[in-house]
């Protein structure tokens, strides 16, 4: 009995099934709304100047401030080199030597403070406004000596001096970021839309110098002499001079199109850090610069900066002005000398704390104590690389033509072909937008070939006539071996 009612329950129930899908009206398929990928809410959607302001926020009072820059980092302690620096540069008893020395470690504990300070305006800016003002501080002593070189008309060290930026931060920076944070897992991620654009900067970027040193290599050279008056004239300086001028244009264009495509994409998708395929570790990034309290004041961090970038012109001027002695003294070669020592005065403060950090983790490890782990790799460096190239190269071009120095786009043959391999190993190394300790070694064992290398080059004379100031034949004509 009890079987036969279940049995006609099943039944009742089937039938009910049987009318209600008999009955039920089949709605349209939205195939446009079925391949949407959601996308998340809008974060940190306060208005920027609120933000800034510190709404909702902590506040932070001039004399905390103050104490939490005089304590952001141990490399603050090299600031007392820079008044020696400037004792060394103006009273002659001193050896010039001296002046580079001093002025070298001051301004490790100035780029030390402009990383600082840098960090502390992101959490008022926010996450991607935040990266590239932290970017612009970072170059901000590259560009300083580039200037100053670029005023000084020491052109071909100027030159040397870009490409050895850009491989610095193409290779050792990103390296050792890669070594010191994979050593303990399998592998790191990249935001794969951020590493994508940049290997398409960077290309257009260093494909620009190739034009220019593939049209001088295509130049008819039968006289077979080292420097052709045929070839090394001030006519042909003119053209390559407009070449560059208007090819510096296109890449500052190019490079302000990238960051308005970069922090205000189209689409629904307003945040880097919302795309579906971003790291888990950069939305909580973010998610901490919308949360975590300043230890600086706004106001107070734009008032150090201002006098923190002060106190650093003059002083990289006094390192400029030691440069010849330094050389002549140490019988190193001006390629040597533009493309690894003064980048390398950029790299000191981020080195000496990465070389700290992994000692820190050597002791931990040894006292059976491990430090957290993270998943997200450091690449902003290559960011660093990328402003480097599309924009403040294309206005020391600019500014050389507005103050009358003839700097061009003509680089060494050597130069743009290490800025080609390096390029081409950054773009193979991040193009799945994953690293390991291995790829960081690599990328660390090219910079260490570059820097054999450029130690026995003596660079190109024929780029070096034409980047003279004054008439390029005058200056043909002056030199010994003419």
């Amino acid at each position: 009995m009890d079987t036969s009612n279940a049995a006609v329950a099943r039944q009742r129930t089937v039938n009910a099934q049987y009318v209600e899908e008999e009955n039920m009206v089949e709605e349209p398929v939205d195939i446009e709304k079925q391949f949407t990928i959601p996308v998340p809410a809008r974060e940190n959607s306060m208005p920027f100047w609120q933000r800034f302001k510190g709404v909702g926020r902590k506040k932070v009072g001039a004399l905390e401030s103050l104490k939490a820059i005089v304590r952001s980092s141990w490399l603050n302690i090299l600031f007392i080199f820079i008044p020696l620096a400037w004792v060394a540069h103006f009273d002659k008893k001193w050896p010039r030597s001296y002046a580079f020395i001093f002025a070298f470690l001051g301004i490790v504990s100035l780029e030390s403070l402009f990383e600082y300070l840098g960090g502390q305006l992101a959490l008022y800016c926010g996450k991607d406004l935040g990266d590239l003002v932290m970017i612009t501080l970072n170059n901000v002593v590259e560009a300083t000596l580039a200037i100053i070189l670029l005023l000084k008309c020491d052109l071909k060290l100027l030159q040397s001096t870009i490409v050895g930026v850009i491989v610095l931060h193409l290779l050792l920076i990103p390296g050792t970021a890669f070594i010191t944070g994979g050593a303990r897992i399998w592998e790191q991620k990249l935001h794969p839309h951020t590493t994508q654009t940049n290997h398409t900067l960077l290309t257009i970027g260093i494909l620009t110098l190739l034009l220019p040193a593939a049209f001088f290599a295509a130049l008819d050279n039968s006289s077979g002499q080292t420097l052709d008056p045929a070839l090394i004239n001030d006519t042909i300086r003119d053209v390559f001079l407009k070449i560059s001028r208007g090819s510096a244009v296109i890449l500052m264009v190019a490079y302000i199109c990238s960051r308005i495509y970069l922090h205000s994409p189209p689409g629904d998708i307003r945040e880097l850090h919302l795309h579906p395929d971003a790291p888990e570790e950069l939305k909580e990034h973010a998610e901490r610069l919308a949360t975590t309290d300043p230890k600086v004041n706004q106001w107070v961090c734009l008032a150090v900066l201002v006098l923190t970038i002060g106190i650093m012109a003059p002083t990289a001027e006094w390192l400029v002005d030691s440069i010849d002695k330094v050389r002549e003294d140490g019988k190193i070669q001006a390629e040597w000398f533009g493309l690894i020592l003064l980048p390398i005065v950029s790299f000191s403060g981020d080195g000496a704390v990465a070389i700290l950090y992994f000692i820190r983790y050597v002791i931990c490890y040894l006292r059976g104590r491990d430090l957290p782990v993270t998943t997200l790799a450091t690449g902003r460096a290559i960011d660093l690389s990328v402003q480097f190239t599309l924009f403040w190269m294309p206005l020391l071009v600019l500014l050389g033509w507005w103050t009358g120095k003839p700097m061009t786009l003509l680089f060494d043959l050597f130069e743009v072909a290490i800025l080609l391999g390096a390029c081409f190993l950054v773009n193979y190394v991040t193009a799945d937008s994953k690293t390991n300790w291995l790829e960081g070694y690599l990328l660390v064992a090219f910079y260490l070939m570059i820097m054999l290398c450029a130690w026995f080059y003596t660079g190109q004379s024929e780029i070096d006539a034409l980047l003279v100031c004054g008439g390029v034949v005058e200056s043909l004509s002056a030199r010994p071996e003419h």
